[in-house]
Protein backbone atom coordinates (compact mmCIF):
# COMPACT_ATOMS: atom_id res chain seq x y z
CA UNK A 1 0.00 0.00 0.00
CA UNK A 2 1.26 3.53 -0.87
CA UNK A 3 -0.16 7.21 -0.33
CA UNK A 4 0.93 8.93 -3.16
CA UNK A 5 0.88 6.42 -6.21
CA UNK A 6 -1.37 7.73 -8.70
CA UNK A 7 -4.81 7.60 -7.68
CA UNK A 8 -7.38 4.93 -9.10
CA UNK A 9 -10.58 4.64 -6.62
CA UNK A 10 -11.26 6.83 -4.39
CA UNK A 11 -14.33 6.98 -1.26
CA UNK A 12 -16.76 9.97 -0.63
CA UNK A 13 -19.09 11.23 1.21
CA UNK A 14 -21.95 13.69 -0.07
CA UNK A 15 -23.12 16.17 2.59
CA UNK A 16 -26.20 15.70 3.64
CA UNK A 17 -28.72 18.89 4.73
CA UNK A 18 -30.40 17.09 7.34
CA UNK A 19 -27.19 16.15 8.94
CA UNK A 20 -25.41 19.57 8.61
CA UNK A 21 -27.72 20.52 11.58
CA UNK A 22 -25.11 19.02 14.03
CA UNK A 23 -21.97 21.08 12.46
CA UNK A 24 -22.14 23.67 15.86
CA UNK A 25 -22.21 20.94 17.85
CA UNK A 26 -19.47 19.46 16.48
CA UNK A 27 -17.12 22.13 16.90
CA UNK A 28 -17.64 23.51 13.20
CA UNK A 29 -16.07 26.98 12.32
CA UNK A 30 -19.61 27.84 10.70
CA UNK A 31 -22.48 26.41 9.36
CA UNK A 32 -22.52 25.70 5.82
CA UNK A 33 -24.63 26.50 3.26
CA UNK A 34 -26.76 23.30 2.16
CA UNK A 35 -26.91 24.17 -1.56
CA UNK A 36 -23.20 25.49 -1.30
CA UNK A 37 -21.54 22.72 -0.05
CA UNK A 38 -23.86 20.22 -2.19
CA UNK A 39 -22.54 21.78 -4.95
CA UNK A 40 -18.72 21.80 -3.82
CA UNK A 41 -18.47 18.53 -2.90
CA UNK A 42 -20.05 17.69 -7.00
CA UNK A 43 -17.32 20.16 -7.62
CA UNK A 44 -14.51 17.61 -5.73
CA UNK A 45 -15.78 14.67 -7.41
CA UNK A 46 -15.93 15.86 -10.87
CA UNK A 47 -12.67 17.19 -10.08
CA UNK A 48 -11.11 13.56 -9.08
CA UNK A 49 -12.76 11.94 -12.13
CA UNK A 50 -11.44 13.81 -14.44
CA UNK A 51 -7.92 12.99 -12.87
CA UNK A 52 -8.40 9.81 -13.95
CA UNK A 53 -10.03 8.31 -10.35
CA UNK A 54 -13.26 6.64 -9.86
CA UNK A 55 -15.21 8.21 -7.64
CA UNK A 56 -17.26 5.56 -5.09
CA UNK A 57 -19.86 7.25 -2.82
CA UNK A 58 -20.69 6.15 0.32
CA UNK A 59 -24.30 7.09 0.71
CA UNK A 60 -25.89 5.55 3.97
CA UNK A 61 -27.28 8.03 6.15
CA UNK A 62 -24.84 8.78 9.69
CA UNK A 63 -27.92 10.62 11.47
CA UNK A 64 -26.86 14.49 13.21
CA UNK A 65 -23.04 13.44 11.99
CA UNK A 66 -21.86 16.18 9.53
CA UNK A 67 -18.13 15.06 10.17
CA UNK A 68 -18.86 12.14 8.27
CA UNK A 69 -18.22 13.37 5.14
CA UNK A 70 -14.57 13.23 6.40
CA UNK A 71 -14.12 9.81 5.11
CA UNK A 72 -10.16 9.31 5.68
CA UNK A 73 -10.56 9.15 9.51
CA UNK A 74 -12.89 5.71 9.93
CA UNK A 75 -10.75 3.89 7.98
CA UNK A 76 -7.38 2.28 7.23
CA UNK A 77 -6.84 0.57 3.90
CA UNK A 78 -4.13 -2.17 3.90
CA UNK A 79 -3.18 -5.26 1.27
CA UNK A 80 -5.01 -7.22 3.57
CA UNK A 81 -7.90 -4.60 3.08
CA UNK A 82 -9.42 -2.24 5.18
CA UNK A 83 -9.19 -1.77 8.83
CA UNK A 84 -12.38 -0.53 10.20
CA UNK A 85 -11.19 2.09 13.25
CA UNK A 86 -13.06 3.01 16.55
CA UNK A 87 -12.65 6.90 16.11
CA UNK A 88 -11.48 9.37 19.01
CA UNK A 89 -14.04 11.42 18.81
CA UNK A 90 -17.31 9.75 20.71
CA UNK A 91 -20.06 11.52 18.18
CA UNK A 92 -18.15 9.87 15.62
CA UNK A 93 -18.14 6.28 16.92
CA UNK A 94 -20.74 4.78 14.27
CA UNK A 95 -18.82 6.35 11.38
CA UNK A 96 -16.66 2.97 10.34
CA UNK A 97 -20.03 0.35 10.72
CA UNK A 98 -21.63 2.65 7.80
CA UNK A 99 -19.22 2.62 4.95
CA UNK A 100 -19.44 -0.86 5.01
CA UNK A 101 -21.74 -0.84 2.43
CA UNK A 102 -19.61 1.28 0.29
CA UNK A 103 -16.64 -0.54 0.76
CA UNK A 104 -18.47 -4.08 -0.75
CA UNK A 105 -19.52 -1.97 -3.64
CA UNK A 106 -16.06 -1.13 -4.12
CA UNK A 107 -14.77 -4.56 -3.76
CA UNK A 108 -12.80 -3.62 -0.26
CA UNK A 109 -13.26 -6.54 2.08
CA UNK A 110 -13.06 -5.82 6.09
CA UNK A 111 -9.65 -7.06 7.49
CA UNK A 112 -10.43 -5.85 11.16
CA UNK A 113 -12.58 -4.18 13.29
CA UNK A 114 -11.04 -1.83 16.18
CA UNK A 115 -13.00 -2.33 19.08
CA UNK A 116 -12.78 -0.49 22.44
CA UNK A 117 -11.11 0.47 24.43
CA UNK A 118 -8.51 0.77 21.13
CA UNK A 119 -9.60 4.48 19.36
CA UNK A 120 -7.45 5.84 16.34
CA UNK A 121 -8.38 8.24 13.38
CA UNK A 122 -7.09 7.66 9.94
CA UNK A 123 -5.96 11.41 9.94
CA UNK A 124 -2.88 10.21 12.30
CA UNK A 125 -1.72 7.94 10.01
CA UNK A 126 -0.20 7.65 6.01
CA UNK A 127 1.89 4.97 4.71
CA UNK A 128 5.15 6.48 4.28
CA UNK A 129 5.75 3.82 1.29
CA UNK A 130 4.71 0.25 0.90
CA UNK A 131 5.52 -1.48 4.05
CA UNK A 132 5.93 1.71 6.15
CA UNK A 133 2.80 3.08 8.38
CA UNK A 134 3.43 6.23 10.65
CA UNK A 135 0.81 6.71 13.46
CA UNK A 136 0.40 9.48 15.67
CA UNK A 137 0.08 8.94 18.64
CA UNK A 138 -2.39 11.74 19.93
CA UNK A 139 -5.64 12.58 22.03
CA UNK A 140 -7.69 10.36 18.90
CA UNK A 141 -5.20 7.72 18.67
CA UNK A 142 -4.14 5.90 21.81
CA UNK A 143 -1.75 3.01 22.68
CA UNK A 144 -4.62 0.44 22.30
CA UNK A 145 -5.38 1.56 18.85
CA UNK A 146 -1.54 1.26 18.17
CA UNK A 147 -1.59 -1.91 19.38
CA UNK A 148 -4.66 -2.95 17.02
CA UNK A 149 -2.92 -1.75 13.70
CA UNK A 150 0.48 -3.62 14.80
CA UNK A 151 -1.62 -6.90 15.04
CA UNK A 152 -3.69 -6.30 11.89
CA UNK A 153 -1.08 -5.62 9.90
CA UNK A 154 2.08 -8.07 11.43
CA UNK A 155 4.25 -7.52 8.03
CA UNK A 156 3.83 -3.79 8.20
CA UNK A 157 6.66 -1.56 10.01
CA UNK A 158 4.46 -0.01 12.20
CA UNK A 159 6.51 3.98 13.85
CA UNK A 160 4.80 5.95 16.03
CA UNK A 161 5.51 9.45 16.72
CA UNK A 162 3.85 11.87 19.70
CA UNK A 163 1.30 14.40 18.82
CA UNK A 164 1.74 17.99 19.75
CA UNK A 165 -0.78 19.00 22.69
CA UNK A 166 -0.86 22.57 20.96
CA UNK A 167 -4.29 23.74 22.43
CA UNK A 168 -5.49 20.53 23.43
CA UNK A 169 -8.00 17.59 23.55
CA UNK A 170 -10.79 20.33 22.29
CA UNK A 171 -8.92 21.11 19.10
CA UNK A 172 -6.70 18.35 18.47
CA UNK A 173 -4.05 17.94 15.77
CA UNK A 174 -4.23 14.76 13.75
CA UNK A 175 -0.73 13.85 12.26
CA UNK A 176 -2.21 15.25 9.00
CA UNK A 177 -2.86 18.27 10.29
CA UNK A 178 0.97 18.78 10.26
CA UNK A 179 2.20 16.46 7.55
CA UNK A 180 1.07 15.24 4.00
CA UNK A 181 3.00 13.05 1.20
CA UNK A 182 3.28 13.97 -2.10
CA UNK A 183 5.90 11.11 -3.39
CA UNK A 184 8.41 8.49 -1.90
CA UNK A 185 10.82 11.61 -1.66
CA UNK A 186 8.66 14.76 -0.51
CA UNK A 187 6.11 15.90 1.70
CA UNK A 188 4.78 19.11 2.53
CA UNK A 189 4.75 19.91 6.44
CA UNK A 190 4.66 22.35 9.30
CA UNK A 191 8.12 21.41 10.43
CA UNK A 192 7.59 23.19 14.27
CA UNK A 193 5.48 21.40 15.27
CA UNK A 194 6.83 17.63 14.01
CA UNK A 195 7.88 15.30 16.32
CA UNK A 196 11.83 15.44 16.03
CA UNK A 197 11.87 11.65 15.61
CA UNK A 198 10.01 11.88 12.41
CA UNK A 199 12.20 14.70 11.27
CA UNK A 200 15.16 12.90 11.63
CA UNK A 201 13.21 9.74 9.43
CA UNK A 202 12.39 12.03 6.87
CA UNK A 203 16.38 13.12 6.66
CA UNK A 204 17.38 9.73 7.01
CA UNK A 205 15.30 8.49 4.04
CA UNK A 206 15.66 11.59 1.96
CA UNK A 207 12.58 12.84 1.92
CA UNK A 208 12.37 16.55 1.01
CA UNK A 209 9.95 18.42 3.10
CA UNK A 210 8.20 21.62 1.39
CA UNK A 211 7.42 23.91 4.36
CA UNK A 212 3.93 25.51 5.24
CA UNK A 213 4.03 29.11 5.64
CA UNK A 214 3.15 29.48 9.59
CA UNK A 215 -0.05 31.96 8.54
CA UNK A 216 -1.84 28.57 6.54
CA UNK A 217 -1.33 26.70 9.00
CA UNK A 218 -4.69 27.19 10.06
CA UNK A 219 -6.53 27.07 6.98
CA UNK A 220 -5.00 23.63 6.27
CA UNK A 221 -2.31 24.09 4.41
CA UNK A 222 -0.82 21.08 5.48
CA UNK A 223 -3.25 19.38 4.15
CA UNK A 224 -2.61 18.49 0.70
CA UNK A 225 -3.71 14.95 -1.37
CA UNK A 226 -1.55 13.37 -3.62
CA UNK A 227 -3.40 12.78 -7.17
CA UNK A 228 -0.15 11.13 -8.04
CA UNK A 229 3.31 11.56 -7.73
CA UNK A 230 4.03 15.28 -7.32
CA UNK A 231 0.60 16.21 -8.63
CA UNK A 232 -1.65 17.40 -5.67
CA UNK A 233 -4.83 18.56 -4.47
CA UNK A 234 -4.73 21.54 -2.51
CA UNK A 235 -7.26 24.03 -1.22
CA UNK A 236 -7.80 27.03 -3.21
CA UNK A 237 -7.02 29.98 -0.50
CA UNK A 238 -3.55 28.39 0.62
CA UNK A 239 -1.90 30.14 -2.15
CA UNK A 240 1.95 30.51 -0.43
CA UNK A 241 1.77 26.80 0.28
CA UNK A 242 1.01 26.42 -3.74
CA UNK A 243 3.63 28.68 -4.43
CA UNK A 244 6.19 26.82 -2.29
CA UNK A 245 4.72 23.41 -3.91
CA UNK A 246 5.35 24.42 -6.99
CA UNK A 247 8.16 25.51 -6.72
CA UNK A 248 9.34 21.98 -5.67
CA UNK A 249 8.20 20.96 -9.12
CA UNK A 250 4.50 20.01 -7.65
CA UNK A 251 1.18 20.78 -9.96
CA UNK A 252 -1.19 21.75 -7.73
CA UNK A 253 -4.86 21.18 -8.29
CA UNK A 254 -7.11 23.62 -6.20
CA UNK A 255 -10.86 23.22 -4.92
CA UNK A 256 -12.58 25.95 -3.28
CA UNK A 257 -13.47 24.34 0.17
CA UNK A 258 -15.30 27.79 1.74
CA UNK A 259 -18.15 24.79 2.48
CA UNK A 260 -16.88 21.61 2.95
CA UNK A 261 -13.66 22.77 4.89
CA UNK A 262 -15.67 24.60 7.55
CA UNK A 263 -15.36 21.30 9.93
CA UNK A 264 -11.45 21.50 9.57
CA UNK A 265 -11.17 18.93 7.04
CA UNK A 266 -8.82 19.74 3.86
CA UNK A 267 -8.62 17.31 0.54
CA UNK A 268 -6.93 14.37 2.44
CA UNK A 269 -9.89 14.11 4.83
CA UNK A 270 -12.88 14.27 2.29
CA UNK A 271 -11.15 11.63 0.56
CA UNK A 272 -10.35 7.94 1.34
CA UNK A 273 -8.35 6.60 -1.25
CA UNK A 274 -9.07 2.68 -2.27
CA UNK A 275 -6.83 1.86 -4.81
CA UNK A 276 -3.12 3.93 -6.14
CA UNK A 277 -0.93 2.43 -8.60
Amino acid sequence: MNSTGTLRRVLLRPPRAEELVSCRMLGWRGQPDADAIAEEHAALCELLATAGAEVVLANATVPAQADAIYVYDPLLISDEGAVLLRLGKEQRSDEARMLEPALTQAGVPVAVRMEAPATADGGDMFWLDDDTLLVGRGYRTNDAGVACIRDALPNADVLVFDLPHLRGRSEVLHLMSLVSPLAPDLVVAFPPLLPVRLVELFEKRGVEIVEVHEEELDSMGPNVLALAPRVALALERNVETRRRLERAGVEVLTYEGAELSKGDGGPTCLTRPLARD
